[in-house]
């Protein structure tokens, strides 16, 4: 069978839409506001020209939840679909805000224009999110179009941010966001940067504003190939403990700083910057800077030095260019080297064989389609025979075949042998559920090692896409470089994990739930004592569950929240438990009670998830194959059968025993959280016997 997800279309429209409609394309809702009511994801919301705005009956502010995309026009970047418009957003890092949207998680939002009116006001928030921006215009908003914050790592693509108070794009705290091709324009502040934020800036245009970019505290952008010119101020500004990466020997930054008021680029602090492959002129440089001279083409401008023509610009041509050096890999005989194309079995062996120096002491023909006369039979038997590639079960080889990228993964790590790879490391891929089974282990080691290099987005493995050539000389020089037989090159493409941030228990090893305690842990959805301990067979109690589920699940309030007589306001859990409830995971006592130091029943466990996630329901009739089915109450059968048939139950030691009213286990807890979160598609399958898997014989 074939897992598909079908995506759920509704539309508004606020000239001829209507609340009470069935939100269809011939029946469609006039508001933004009850569109994000429907309980379905994903789900796009298309909207119709018009203005979306408080007296059109919206609700600010706007929060686009996980796995929502909101679509205007992305042709015209919104223009005529004007949401605008403010409400109170309580930010977890800044307080009180003004705003107009909230992105979650992966929320989409593209070919909109936003605009807030309000003093001080921010269009749209993102905030320790994987949001995706695209193709909208931020206008006149009162403070600055988006702001984003926390461990935010949103896309901000091919916008146009024109005309807002105080800056187009202001980023903090540890954002790591892309920003691409943007327009910035007309405003006192093109992009701000403070704090620990650490965005790619690339391939933007800044003019018209006051200063372009500013940076402040200690922020460490990354620039490249910016077109920054005619500022009234300046371009760039550098304060505080601020260090931008502008360029090194193996990668020119290839910015271009012209006609500004008074400075191109003005470093305030006490440090000195290192500019190499930017086009400055050093009478409007300002503060310390060491100038690294790059090669310049016949036209005046900066570019990279490279010897193909196709390669001015590429984010790879500094690992092309050192393979080239090496004698591993050529370009065509035109003078290119097309990067962005795919590259065939034989052509990746033939360079696997270069590059290591590969020989075959056994020439036997392993493979029935490579005639030993074919031009890369030696370097294909020198591969096989390495460990390096292999076969197919037909005894095929299939030279002419295009490699995918996990296939040249799989190869570089079973060719050099290398091992000691973390799983957990699989979840900074945001596809990891397209990485096939045999090759996780593959993916991990490779992660941990640093091998793997991600073009554009360095959260998109994209396993089973067919790898290019520039991808596969960034892999094999990464390879070269963890041999200790090449330096490294600095890319921002290439994925760079905190290996310390990973939980590492101590009384984990060998534990059945360890592989579920640890991904969530890794999401950060649960955590362990401060004696680095998890306690997985602790008992759990019903507030530290409704925290882990408000966490994990986000959900969007169905109902009002009650207050429960016994848990103050200043309780830890409070907010958490106002979430949960709202969401529909957990609930009271008749005598209006939680009990929130009670631990929590398995059976609470499993009905709460049902009824939190709206899982479709079963027949409550279907017989399941517990031993003990009995035990389970007539009220909660149904939801018992359903959780079964969507893999939710987790019976450690005896799968066929469900123990319905024993207390839950911190580890159980986080068996059924995490596969849970599987059901609904945000995560991908773990292996487990105790993962109940027949609702019946």
């Amino acid at each position: 069978m074939v897992n598909s997800t079908l995506v759920a279309t509704f539309y508004v429209n606020p000239a001829t839409g209507s609340d009470t409609n069935t939100g269809s394309r011939l029946s469609p809702f006039k508001s933004l506001t009850r569109a994000l009511k429907v309980d379905k994801t994903p789900l796009i919301i298309q909207l119709e020209s018009g203005t979306y705005s408080a007296a059109r009956g919206e609700v600010f502010p706007l929060v686009i939840s996980a796995g929502v995309t909101i679509v205007g026009n992305e042709g015209n970047k919104g223009a005529g679909i004007v949401i605008t418009g403010s409400g109170e957003y309580q930010s977890p890092s800044f307080g009180v805000q003004n705003i107009t949207l909230l992105l979650l998680d992966d929320a989409s939002l593209v070919g909109v224009t936003i605009t807030n009116p309000t003093a001080k006001g921010t269009g749209v928030w993102i905030e320790s999110a994987t949001a995706n921006v695209a193709n909208n215009t931020f206008s006149y908003c009162g403070r600055e179009g988006v702001f984003t914050t926390g461990n935010a790592k949103p896309a901000i693509v091919d916008n146009l941010f024109v005309q807002n108070a105080a800056s187009g794009l202001m980023m903090a705290r540890n954002s790591k966001a892309e920003v691409l091709r943007n327009v910035f324009q007309k405003n006192p502040l093109g992009i701000a940067i403070t704090d620990f934020a650490a965005p790619l800036i690339a391939n933007n245009k800044l003019s018209d504003n006051r200063t372009a970019i500013a940076l402040s505290r200690d922020a460490r952008p990354v620039l490249r190939n910016n077109l920054i010119v005619k500022n009234s101020q300046g371009g760039l500004l550098v304060n505080g403990n601020a260090m931008p990466d502008l360029g090194s020997n193996q990668d020119a930054a290839g910015n271009i700083f012209r006609d500004h008021g008074e400075f191109d680029l003005y470093n305030a602090t006490s440090v000195s910057l290192v500019s190499v492959g930017n086009q400055l002129n050093p009478t409007q440089v300002k503060g310390q800077v060491d100038f690294i001279a790059a090669i310049e083409d016949n036209t005046g401008q900066i570019s990279i030095n490279t010897s193909f023509a196709d390669l001015l610009g590429h984010w790879a041509t500094a690992f092309i260019e050192a393979l080239v050096s090496k004698g591993a890999i050529s370009g065509f005989p035109d003078g290119t080297f097309a990067p962005d194309a795919p590259i065939t079995r034989a052509q990746y062996a033939a360079i696997i064989a270069k590059t290591f120096q590969l020989s075959a002491s056994n020439k036997v023909n392993k493979f029935s389609d490579v005639k030993s006369d074919f031009w890369a039979a030696s370097a294909i038997f020198a591969a096989a025979e390495n460990g390096f590639v292999s076969g197919f079960p037909d005894g095929t080889f299939r030279p002419a075949l295009n490699l995918t990228k996990i296939q040249a993964i799989v190869s570089i790590v079973n060719g050099l042998k290398l091992s000691q790879g973390n799983p957990n490391l699989l979840t900074l891929y945001r596809d990891r559920a397209q990485i096939p089974s045999y090759a996780t282990n593959a993916v991990a080691v490779a992660t941990q090692k640093q091998l793997i290099v991600n073009y554009p987005d360095t959260e998109q493995l994209e396993p089973l896409r067919d790898i290019t050539r520039a991808e596969v000389a960034a892999l094999i020089y990464q390879s070269l470089v963890i041999s200790s037989n090449e330096k490294a090159i600095a890319s921002p493409y290439i994925v760079t994990p905190d290996v310390d941030d990973i939980p590492s228990f101590s009384d984990l090893k060998g534990h059945w739930a360890e592989a579920f305690i640890r991904a969530l842990a890794n999401m950060g959805l649960t955590q362990g004592f401060a004696d680095g301990n998890y306690q997985p067979d602790k008992p759990m109690t019903r507030a530290q569950y409704a925290a882990l589920v408000a966490v994990a699940f986000n959900p969007t309030p169905k109902r009002p929240a009650p207050d429960f007589i016994d848990v103050p306001k200043d309780f830890w859990a409070y907010q958490a438990l106002q979430i949960a409830a709202s969401g529909g995971f957990v609930s009271g006592f008749s005598d209006r009670t939680f009990r929130p130091n009670q631990n929590v029943q398995r059976l609470q466990v499993i009905v709460s998830l049902v009824n939190g996630l709206n899982l479709p329901a079963a027949d409550k009739n279907t017989p399941l194959t517990y031993t003990d089915s009995s035990a389970i109450p007539d009220y909660a059968r149904q939801a018992v059968v359903t959780a079964t048939q969507q893999k939710i139950v987790v019976n450690y030691p005896d799968p066929k025993q469900l123990a319905p009213a024993r207390e839950a286990t911190r580890a159980e807890v986080a068996a059924m959280v995490y596969q849970a979160l599987v059901a609904i598609n945000r995560t991908p399958n773990i292996n487990s016997r105790y993962i109940v898997s027949t609702v019946s014989n």
